[in-house]
């Protein structure tokens, strides 16, 4: 419909309304994560995976505040595991992988202690994986 200063306008203005739920804590634009909900009664708070719609009295977090979430002197905080979500790494996992690392930058020890490996003949110097190769032409 048009008026004479041009077409009308709707008195409600339009909202473009992400599809991604965002973190509810202030001036966090961050995508949710995870889901805040407060048992009173228990004096519980309760921080699980993202519920699949929103609720109108519990709190969407994203990883961040989910991670640096604390409650009220005398509450408890209870985190439920996603189970789809990676575990993260323990120590003896964190042990295992620098053990492997100083492992790979030993070439020349496995290969002296009797691993069987011939050592290359134009191989001159070897740093972790990299080798010095000697030119064709010497």
């Amino acid at each position: 419909m048009e008026s004479r200063r041009g077409p009308l306008k709707s008195a409600v203005p339009s909202i473009d309304v992400s599809p991604v739920r965002r973190c509810s804590r202030t001036a966090c634009g961050r995508p949710a994560v995870a889901t805040l909900t407060y048992v009173y009664a228990d004096s519980t708070a309760v921080l699980g995976p993202l519920a699949t719609y929103a609720e109108p009295h519990c709190y969407d977090l994203c990883a961040e505040h989910s991670e640096r979430l604390t409650a009220p002197r005398g509450w408890e905080v209870v985190r439920l595991l996603d189970g789809s979500a990676p575990a993260r790494p323990s120590g003896d996992d964190l042990e295992a992988l620098a053990n492997a690392v100083r492992e790979a930058a030993r070439p020349q020890e496995r290969a002296a202690g009797g691993g069987g490996r011939a050592a290359d003949p134009m191989e001159v110097a070897r740093r972790g994986h990299l080798r010095v190769l000697r030119s064709p032409d010497n």
